[in-house]
């Protein structure tokens, strides 16, 4: 470290462990799980940001801590719920230092707006490895002989394992430690089958897999090993029906997340030989009850959650979550983040014009149609290929930034869109005349629609404001803009103009857009500062005129 570890204490206040004293008026992060000196000292090396230290805090103790906080850290022990979540009033980020979320309320971060960082493949080689040693201690049954050698037995014939050359090796989910689980495997001579249902078979082939469904991997396969996340699809896979498929001289292995087994049928099919053995790492619940059946079943290798339990992995996990929470406190890259639309920095710093016309568009659109919004359809045509869901987010921040009250950004836009039942479409539209980067917002309610369109002008990526409803218009969205319909008649800009100026309110430009067909015309008209109400009830007033809003972009 490169300052003393320091306690302050003050009355009322949780004590807290100062890892960079000297920082003051920054964002503070509180480190929940115990991390590696790789990780904090990242952290504690940024001026802009202070680490507390609440690995000894109560659960009480934690809450009051993240008041005011921008980050937490966690590792597997500290369940970041609605509770803590709530107690975090500035939270900006959840660091998790580690692959699996279980422990953290994604959706209610999500809609609290707190992105939530985690570190996938920081322990893919660990996990791996623990996987394949979990395979080779049940099949040669090493726990087993370990046992009896230690309390007296010499048991070579009843210890007669199995050869894992030439055998089948069932991988589901081919990702990273599946991956690597089949670099390993091929080593040893295993013939490899495959259940992915993201793998496309020309990519399965490109790899010498055989991929296949479920069922048939399990009928098929000497040894199956699991590696996916848990979720509502994968939890409970493999169930005593799943079971009674593979070969009785079978052995499974989980070292992914609990509750991808149900654990009675294993301990069932163990005792009944259905199958012959099984390697755990996970568990429904951890630490594993005293009365869970795995604790009796035979030809079961357990071990506790030890897949990332190595000192590299650990260096490693720490050293990425905390580079993650850096980034995102200190650069706003919320790439690595599991509930935000993001992507890496660099493509953020190429995104970020058409993402910020994007929320500008939305808060035009939101003072045209008064927020009432059924569909929100967002188009864009431009060189950018994974842009369309964050313009999405961005859009919606500003479309609804007036109309909630809770924080908005570009974590929760969607999902608060999605509680006040605001279907959100993405599209990719054809080139637009003249436009490099063009973004077109459509909000529908009911038969009626309105639209909004913007684009990227010159080398410098100026924002414009081009078109409203069937206007075409010219105008940056900067400050306060107000927009005058009225009927296509002499005298209108005069007036409005002379009303403006009377009141000291100062034009910088006066865009008037006509619609000839329809006898109608559209002022756009760019000010210093916003109008009084008085003088907006003043100016829909004027004989011609039929509507008049503002809508403030800020500075």
């Amino acid at each position: 470290m490169s300052q003393a570890v320091q306690t302050t204490q003050s009355a009322g206040d949780v004590p807290k462990v100062e890892l960079n004293p000297g920082a003051r008026h920054v964002k503070r992060i509180v480190i929940a799980d115990p991390l590696l000196s790789e990780g904090l000292s990242l952290l504690d090396a940024e001026p802009s940001l202070r680490v507390e230290d609440q690995t000894e805090a109560t659960r009480d103790e934690l809450r009051l801590a993240l008041r005011g906080a921008a980050a937490i850290i966690v590792r597997s022990r500290t369940r970041v719920d609605a509770e803590l979540l709530e107690a975090g009033d500035a939270l900006e980020v959840i660091g998790r230092a580690g692959v699996g979320v279980d422990n953290i309320d994604l959706e209610a971060a999500t809609r609290r707006g707190i992105a939530v960082l985690n570190v996938p493949g920081a322990n893919t080689v660990s996990t791996a490895e623990l996987a394949f040693g979990l395979i080779l201690a049940a099949a040669r049954r090493i726990a087993e002989a370990d046992r009896s050698l230690r309390d007296g037995g010499w048991e070579r014939k009843r210890l007669r394992g199995a050869q894992l050359k030439g055998k089948v090796l069932g991988v589901v989910r081919a990702g990273r430690i599946g991956a690597e689980v089949i670099r390993r495997a091929r080593a040893f001579g295993l013939e490899i089958l495959v259940y992915d249902p993201y793998l496309t078979p020309e990519r399965a082939h490109d790899l010498g897999l055989e991929l296949l469904d479920l069922e048939e991997l399990l009928a098929r396969s000497d040894v199956v090993t699991l590696h996916v996340p848990r979720n509502e699809t994968t939890e409970g896979m493999i169930g005593a029906a799943q079971l009674d498929r593979m070969k009785d001289d079978a052995i499974l292995i989980n070292a992914a997340r609990g509750g991808l087994v149900d654990e009675a049928a294993l301990a069932e099919a163990l005792a009944s030989g259905s199958i012959a053995a099984a390697g755990l790492d996970v568990y429904v619940e951890e630490p594993l009850p005293p009365d869970s059946p795995l604790r009796d079943a035979p030809n079961l290798v357990m071990t506790p959650h030890l897949g990332a339990s190595t000192e590299e992995a650990q260096r490693e996990v720490s050293r990425q979550i905390a580079l993650a929470v850096r980034s995102a406190l200190v650069s706003a890259d919320f790439g690595p983040a599991l509930n935000a639309p993001y992507v890496g920095q660099g493509d953020l710093t190429r995104m970020a014009p058409v993402l910020s016309l994007g929320t500008h568009l939305g808060r035009l659109l939101a003072a045209i149609t008064g927020g009432r919004c059924q569909r929100l359809d967002i188009g864009y045509a431009g060189p950018l290929d994974e842009i369309l869901r964050p313009l999405a987010a961005g859009a919606m921040e500003g479309f609804l930034e007036s109309a909630v009250d809770q924080p908005l950004n570009l974590v929760n836009a969607l999902a608060l869109a999605g509680d006040r039942g605001i279907d959100v479409g993405r599209v990719r539209i054809g080139d637009v005349a003249d436009y490099t980067n063009y973004v077109e917002l459509r909000a529908i309610v009911g038969p009626d629609q309105t639209v909004v369109g913007g684009a990227l002008l010159g080398e410098g990526h100026h924002p414009r404001i081009v078109r409203i409803g069937g206007f075409h218009v010219d105008t940056a969205p900067d400050g306060v803009l107000l927009l005058v319909r009225n009927r296509d008649v002499p005298g209108v800009v005069g007036e409005v103009a002379t009303k403006l100026g009377a009141e000291g309110i100062n034009i910088g430009e006066y865009h008037l857009a006509r619609n000839a067909d329809a006898g109608r015309a559209l002022g756009v008209i760019t000010l210093d500062g916003e109008v009084p109400n008085r003088v907006m009830a003043e100016l829909r007033g004027l004989p011609a005129v039929e509507e008049v809003l503002q809508v403030s972009f800020g500075t």
